[in-house]
């Protein structure tokens, strides 16, 4: 018989059914008790994708919990969690402070995301001090881990000439750090409607969070599997969580695996650790 590690290897839709397992028994399930923060801890990569998931339910309480919990043990991905519900007021009174000092520690820890989120903060100076210079130095950071959004910011300032959907996406980009939801989300569909794919994903996240639209996790599945589908990793790994845990899509473990190993390929962090935590069993 060959070994879990082996399993992973040769039959990869094991990989998932096992974290799915593990999910189920990691604690308690997300429309009940407060989750099991101590096995949370012992197993992080379960962790954030348990957070995540009661983050789709709009469990924000119980997200706060998790990532809190793996927060204070040095988790990057758990710290941009966090601020996102602080930045947003997600389950809190908004509290921007809280949020930068969770996006710096992120940053500072290697979380693409987060740099990507402080390059954009301090460009547009509406939440925070505008600076430009700590804008370059995370817009950088995030460039150089390969984040294409970050490297067209980068260029833009350069004064490097922009398509018009470039100049359309940055311009939706600032309006949402500016806390101006509603009009980021109204350039965004536009965009998502004629085929962008950053463009959907983004939007996607906006029904999730209901920021500028109406929480709809059934339209955000929608756009998730557009962008996904044109090789977005970020929609593949929002679609592979939906997939996994039945929340915006109908369970199925076996399509959630092509998902995640999709967004793996693409050297995703949380889809990459997801499958790694997965072949350890």
């Amino acid at each position: 018989m060959p070994r879990p590690a082996e399993r992973c290897r040769f039959f990869p839709a094991a990989c998932l059914l096992i974290l799915l397992i593990l999910l189920t028994l990691a604690g308690p399930r997300a429309h009940a008790d407060a989750p099991d923060l101590a096995e949370i801890v012992r197993n992080p990569v379960i962790g954030n994708y348990k957070g995540y998931a009661e983050f789709k339910m709009a469990h924000y309480d119980n997200a706060r919990a998790i990532w809190e919990a793996l927060a204070q043990r040095g988790n990057a991905e758990a710290n941009f969690n966090l601020g996102i519900l602080d930045e947003d007021g997600l389950g809190v009174t908004p509290d921007m402070a809280s949020a930068l000092r969770h996006y710096e520690t992120a940053a500072e820890a290697g979380s693409s995301r987060a740099q990507y989120r402080l390059g954009l903060l301090y460009a547009t100076g509406v939440k925070v001090p505008k600076d430009d210079a700590r804008s370059d130095q995370w817009f950088t950071a995030a460039a150089e881990q390969g984040d294409s959004d970050a490297a067209a910011r980068l260029a833009l300032r350069r004064g490097v000439v922009n398509t018009q959907r470039d100049t359309d996406f940055q311009q939706a980009e600032t309006l949402h750090a500016s806390g101006k939801y509603a009009d980021a989300a109204a350039i965004l569909t536009r965009l998502a409607q004629a085929g962008d794919v950053r463009s959907q994903s983004r939007l996607g996240w906006m029904f999730e969070a209901g920021q500028g639209v109406p929480r709809d996790l059934d339209k955000a599945a929608v756009l998730f599997r557009q962008a996904a589908g044109h090789g977005d990793a970020d929609a593949q790994y929002a679609l592979a969580v939906m997939l996994q845990t039945g929340k915006g899509q109908a369970r199925n473990p076996i399509e959630a695996d092509t998902w995640m190993h999709r967004a793996a390929e693409q050297g995703h962090k949380p889809a990459t650790a997801a499958l790694k935590k997965a072949a350890a069993f």
